[in-house]
């Protein structure tokens, strides 16, 4: 159900509204922004869920809108006086009434700080339509996630052309004989994870035959397909790949962010220990190491690609020390918590550690992102390049 709004809601006829966000767009006032929180659950996708987070992304939401609103940015919001000190508040449910109800509040934007699918109200809404050419949108294209969120599938792709370095990796499914396929691996340790994750749960290093059929098992209990991969002994780093903008008319990386005090092998997930005290940006002496500038070209060769829309975040490591880089995780959806609201001074998600080293704060990042905007109807006509 959708909160009271910031001012009255009222039937508008659906012609009426799309004149009215065409008037707001185009009158040189600005932007105004409804962030969205997952309301949603992920569908099953080939037989496989993504897990929700909790809350929805609603922490890193109140973070976007707020600092947009310090930022001179119009913003609005469910409740006409969202509380600085707690999440709730700020966004929008992804629901096509939580939608429907942030464009008759005024949206000309609308910021999906969710988990998109091809069957989301923001692609199949009918009553989104009539503004599908007027309404904008921050994010990726529901088509390009439902896709590429899959790992399997876009690591195959991409191995498949030959132009990236990939760790190996094998596909377990709930038919695959387990002990015959432990006895075929050669060499560990191995990394287990699902197939279409969120940060980091249930990802897990695996050092020998018994914990990987054990860490197998609990994934297939719950997801009918898993990965395993070659685990990467050497230094990991995380590299954000922004998208064209009126600025940027081509896809860009930014400075490499080193990962360092993990938790057996493993990067925490930020939920439990912020990024900012296992994360830092790499010197200008360590990109002389021309393993970065490699890698960096492989990022954005990604990016350019999948014709990703907002920022992706694509997790590197080396196969061991001094070796060069291999792509192990392309995040559709990059954490996009930051500092603002208080209490939240430890918050700076990855890419915003990255953006800090260009000398943008958190809000100038987010002005950034917020210039890349697309129509709705761009979104919605997105084809796959595989």
């Amino acid at each position: 159900m959708v909160m009271g709004c910031a001012t009255p809601l009222r039937s508008w006829r659906s012609q009426r509204l799309g004149r009215i966000i065409s008037q707001r767009l185009y009158s040189g006032k600005g932007p105004t922004v409804a962030v969205l929180f997952q309301d949603i659950d992920p569908p099953v996708i080939n037989g496989v869920r993504k897990p929700r987070k909790p809350g929805g992304y609603q922490d890193s939401g109140a973070d976007i809108a707020y600092t947009l609103q310090s930022k001179g940015i119009n913003i609005t919001t469910p409740d006409p006086s969202p509380q600085v000190s707690k999440h709730s508040g700020w966004c929008f449910p992804d629901t096509e009434e939580g939608m429907i109800a942030a464009v008759e509040n005024g949206a000309t934007h609308l910021w999906a700080n969710t988990i998109l699918f091809d069957s989301h109200p923001l692609q199949q809404s009918e009553k989104l339509s009539p503004y599908a050419s007027d309404l904008y949108v921050v994010g990726q294209p529901p088509g390009l996630v439902e896709n590429c969120d899959d790992k399997a599938f876009l690591n195959d792709k991409l191995r498949s052309l030959g132009n990236y370095t990939l760790p190996r990796s094998w596909l377990v499914s709930d038919s695959t004989n387990v002990d015959e396929f432990i006895g075929s691996i050669g060499r560990f340790p191995v990394v287990g994870k699902p197939v279409r994750g969120r940060g980091s749960h249930g990802v897990k290093l695996c050092h020998g035959p018994a914990e990987l059929k054990q860490h197998i098992e609990a994934l297939l209990g719950e997801s009918p397909l898993i990965m395993v991969e070659e685990y990467l002994a050497g230094e990991e780093a995380t590299i954000t790949v922004m998208p064209p903008s009126p600025e940027h008319p081509e896809h860009w990386s930014m400075v490499p962010v080193t990962r360092f005090n993990h938790a057996d092998g493993i990067a925490p997930y930020n939920g439990v220990v912020a990024v900012t005290a296992n994360s830092r940006v790499v010197t200008d002496d360590e990109m002389k190491d021309p393993a970065y500038g490699k890698v960096m070209e492989e990022c954005q060769a990604v990016a350019k690609l999948i014709g990703a829309t907002a920022p992706i975040r694509i997790d590197v490591r080396r196969f061991r020390e001094g070796s060069e880089f291999a792509l192990f995780d392309i995040n559709m959806k990059p954490n996009m918590t930051g500092p603002g609201r208080p209490g939240r001074e430890d918050q700076a998600s990855l890419t915003a550690v990255a953006a800090a080293a260009i000398g943008w704060d958190y809000g100038t990042l987010l002005q950034k992102i917020l210039a890349s905007a697309q129509h709705l109807s761009a979104f919605r006509d997105y084809r796959s390049p595989f």
